[in-house]
């Protein structure tokens, strides 16, 4: 079903405000320039690219102002409007969700958004694409990146991890799938600037790495999750860091950059694949940021090659500075799911990660404190098997301030992890 929402926001009662939004167009020194602001409608329209599935019971819209700490929500009628009253001029995150289902299928959940949209112009139209994205897949269950202290105060991080969780009722394959984190590596309001052409399509990464194997040697099972660590090591042994909240030695698989002074563990190696547009992995070690990064999983469409080396038109530089660092172009429609991480609450606004993927945010606040963000618990399923929330929103699907713990909810672990081979 193709069809088009629009959603009129009458905007009453407004007042003058001096403000000063840095780095705005010059629309917004017009406007706060001018004598009297008169009410205006802004037309958002909401294009909704979900054939093949059913109309969602509802649609709901929140405009949030992080300057003004001003939210204003509405629910799309029957008739495919909404009237959201209040609205003052500013930077807006505009965000459409809802959800539809078919049955004996799966649950669909709906998204698009736009980030630090201006609205100030009478009758604007902003189209916003809404699209389609399967609840239950595999997901990043814990992610813990901040480091942690060690007893004479210095800085120890070689314990972040990442566990991914099997969320379906079916057995996925980690075989050849790709773990990425995305450019900037911490969330900054100074974005970089991607090809015109580019448009939506992309998310562009720092480094690249791909699970091993032939397609069929790593399986993981409904209720199953595995652990990616920096270093698969017991991290509170004496010669790392007894401070350490977590023992990463029952890891499946690490981030192995053949360093003597990092010795391989029993994890297996994860498969460099991109950085810089080389495949070589010249790292003496391999971590993202203790502020927090944007990581995805992604796996390539059967019969397609994804090169980013050697395919020059997967790769670009940043445009908006004089370096000549390349990106890895990694399509949209690739990532199986997406979680970005920042400093605190007020850098939503820094977000790298398109909305349609992940609307919303999370953190820890500080750095080198040894705590994780975690999934919400939703229930079990009839096989005993925990289920956790997956609305394609960190802001509200994760915990966070948790002591790290592998295997949160006593998720299993999978048959060929390392540690049960004799």
């Amino acid at each position: 079903m193709n069809k088009n929402l629009i959603i009129l926001a009458q905007l009453a009662g407004m007042f003058i405000i001096s403000l000063l939004f840095g780095g705005c167009s010059g629309q917004f020194s017009n406007a706060f320039d001018a004598k009297d602001i008169k009410p205006m409608t802004v037309h958002i329209e909401a294009s909704m690219d979900i054939e093949g599935l059913p109309a969602p019971d509802e649609l709901n819209v929140t405009l949030q102002n992080y300057t003004e700490n001003l939210t204003l929500t509405g629910t799309v009628g029957s008739d495919g409007t909404v009237t959201i009253p209040g609205v003052i001029p500013g930077l807006y995150n505009i965000n459409i969700t809802g959800k539809t289902e078919v049955e004996g299928d799966a649950t669909y959940y709906l998204n698009g958004s736009v980030v630090n949209y201006p609205v100030v112009n009478e009758d604007e139209t902003l189209r916003i694409p809404v699209q389609a994205m399967v609840a239950g897949k595999l997901i990043f269950k814990e992610i813990y990146y901040c480091g942690s202290k060690t007893a004479k105060g210095t800085s120890y991080f070689r314990d972040q991890f990442y566990e991914l969780y099997n969320n379906t009722e079916s057995t996925i394959y980690l075989d050849k799938l790709y773990f990425a984190d995305l450019n900037p590596t911490t969330a900054t309001t100074k974005l970089p600037t991607w090809p015109e052409e580019d448009g939506d399509k992309y998310v562009y990464a720092i480094d690249i790495w791909q699970f091993p194997g032939n397609g069929t040697d790593y399986p993981l099972k409904p209720g199953e999750s595995c652990v990616v660590s920096q270093f698969g090591a017991n991290h509170k042994l004496a010669i790392y860091n007894p401070n350490s909240p977590v023992d990463c030695s029952s890891s499946e698989f690490e981030f192995n950059c053949n360093n003597p002074s990092i010795p391989d563990q029993r994890a297996i190696d994860m498969k460099f694949t991109f950085r810089n547009g080389l495949s070589s992995n010249t790292l003496k070690q391999y971590l993202t940021s203790v502020f927090g990064g944007a990581y995805v999983i992604f796996k390539v469409p059967d019969g397609v090659t994804y090169d980013p080396v050697n395919d020059k038109s997967l790769s670009t530089v940043d445009f908006s500075n004089t370096y000549s660092t390349l990106y890895a172009k990694i399509p949209v429609n690739y990532i199986l799911d997406a979680v970005e991480a920042v400093q605190n609450e007020s850098m939503i606004t820094a977000k790298r990660i398109p909305g349609r993927l992940d609307q919303g945010i999370t953190y820890v606040g500080q750095t080198y404190i040894g705590v994780s963000v975690a999934r919400k618990l939703v229930g079990y399923r009839e096989d005993g098997n925990p289920i956790f929330l997956d609305t394609n929103n960190s802001t509200d699907d994760f915990e966070r301030g948790l002591t790290p713990q592998l295997r949160r909810y006593n998720t299993k672990m999978p048959s060929w992890n390392p540690t049960l081979k004799k």
